[in-house]
């Protein structure tokens, strides 16, 4: 809001810079006065800088308040006044002027601790911006700060009560190569709570909020949507219905990004459209191997019926993924959205599960609220028996969960389906065999009625509880 100060701040790279540099760019494109006052980078570096990442700030008015390069070649002294209150009022003075002479509507003050270096002590530091605040306020100029903090308490900055005085604080943090950016104040307006994801590119600063469900007023329809392939239809009660989110979990390769491309082929050939995002696999790989198995992945492709996208998980964060789903689902208006898989989706969040459940919470909820069946993959960490129906703590989000697990009988390696969880309508609770096959792709057969234990990955074969039976 004009006339209000902000307070950008966060450790050495996370941005703080960058981000007072669009404020006063977006001032200068609404044809208002701007005032750039510096003190770590020369007028020519921070010009390079920008124009580096498409910022254009050459109409600024500057004002340098860090030491120039003659300040280690400097023989002065003085002797009746401190030396410090000498600076101090030097550049009081200099801003002073400035906001007279200019009379911007903007300020950045890059950053604000320069100010701490000419006074004589953290009292009268704390007295100079007071002061400043006030001044800028009474002319009404819209001013952001920056400020450098330590990632330390033991070595973290002053603290100089610019947090109570400002209106609004914003936190940029660096972690692991992850940038976030956070509000935890603005005065008077209020702000989108929890950290969101910000990306430095080439045209600056981009910043993902985390999506946030809103209320839908929209009524539910449970329509049926065919995976294509009767067998599976069979074991889902008929197929998945439009508006659901359905997990398909199971041990390294064992068929969950089949058993997903059977989904997306199935929904294409009954009229429908889809859209794919994978991160185990480039585009080429996952077409490759689905027309080997008989979907013909291309030819969808070709057609417009299927898009698919190939994910890089440490490119992009888990915001900005969601958000780039989100705008393609407005543009496409799909029938199902398929993500392959989680543990690359999880890779984008550098391992927070609790924050994985949130984002992808907030996702499925709105495609769900749309009336977009969603498909994931979701990995196991154990190649038998089911431990548990997800990963991460994500089976509440599922309204389907498809489960694929390998089952050793008799020293015989086979391969077990069967669904562990559906909300809406019946089921088959069996476990079926099934196998991958050239041409076919995903072959469900017959039932594991013969075997008990599947789940608890310890599978024993009937008979034996027969011949118990019999000797007791």
């Amino acid at each position: 809001m004009r006339g209000r100060t902000y307070l950008v701040q966060g450790v050495s790279g996370t941005g703080k810079s960058l981000l007072g540099q669009h404020f006063l760019e977006a001032g200068l494109n609404d044809d208002e006065t701007v005032v750039y006052i510096h003190g770590e980078e020369s007028r020519h570096d921070i010009l390079v800088n920008a124009a580096l990442l498409g910022i254009d700030i050459r109409d600024a008015e500057f004002l340098d308040i860090g030491p120039g390069t003659d300040f280690f070649a400097e023989d002065k002294s003085y002797n009746l006044v401190d030396t410090t209150e000498v600076e101090s009022e030097r550049f009081t003075a200099d801003i002073k002027q400035v906001i007279e002479n200019v009379d911007p509507d903007r300020v950045l003050i890059d950053p604000i601790t320069q100010l701490q270096y000419i006074e004589r002590d953290e009292y009268q530091y704390r007295k100079r911006l007071q002061s400043l605040i006030r001044f800028l306020r009474k002319r009404e100029v819209t001013t952001v700060a920056t400020r450098t903090v330590s990632t330390s308490s033991a070595t973290s900055t002053t603290y100089d009560d610019f947090d109570s005085l400002s209106d609004g604080v914003v936190t940029l943090s660096l972690d692991e190569g992850e940038r976030r950016i956070a509000v935890p104040k603005h005065r008077g307006l209020g702000q989108k709570d929890g950290s969101h994801g910000l990306e430095i590119r080439v045209g600056g600063v981009e910043v993902y909020p985390q999506i946030i469900p809103e209320h839908d007023d929209r009524t539910f329809d449970p329509e049926l949507i065919s995976t294509g392939y009767d067998a599976l239809d069979d074991l889902l009660g008929g197929g998945i219905e439009r508006g659901t989110v359905s997990f398909i979990s199971g041990p390294t390769g064992i068929g969950k990004s089949t058993t997903g491309a059977q989904i997306l082929s199935g929904v294409v050939e009954n009229g429908g459209t889809a859209l794919g995002y994978v991160f185990e696999e480039s585009i080429d790989q996952f077409i490759h191997r689905s027309e080997t198995l008989g979907l013909p992945m291309s030819e969808m492709q070709e057609s417009g019926s299927i898009r698919l996208t190939e994910t890089e998980p440490l490119v992009r964060s888990a915001e900005e993924f969601g958000q780039h789903v989100l705008d393609q689902a407005e543009d496409y208006e799909p029938d199902a959205i398929f993500i392959d898989g989680l543990s690359g989706y999880k890779i984008s969040l550098q391992g927070d599960n609790q924050r994985l459940v949130r984002r992808l919470h907030g996702l499925t909820r709105v495609l769900k609220n749309r009336g977009i069946a969603v498909i994931i993959t979701d990995e196991a960490d154990r190649l038998t028996g089911i431990p548990k129906a997800t990963s991460t703590d994500t089976s509440y989000i599922a309204d389907n969960i498809v489960f694929l697990s390998y089952v050793e009988v008799d020293g015989e390696l086979d391969r077990a389906i069967g669904v562990v969880k559906k909300r809406l309508g019946d089921f088959d609770n069996r476990f079926h065999q099934f196998s991958i096959k050239p041409g076919e792709g995903l072959v469900i057969e017959e039932p594991f009625d013969h075997v008990r234990g599947i789940m608890q990955g310890a599978p024993t074969p009937r008979s034996q509880d027969k011949s118990r039976s019999t000797d007791q």
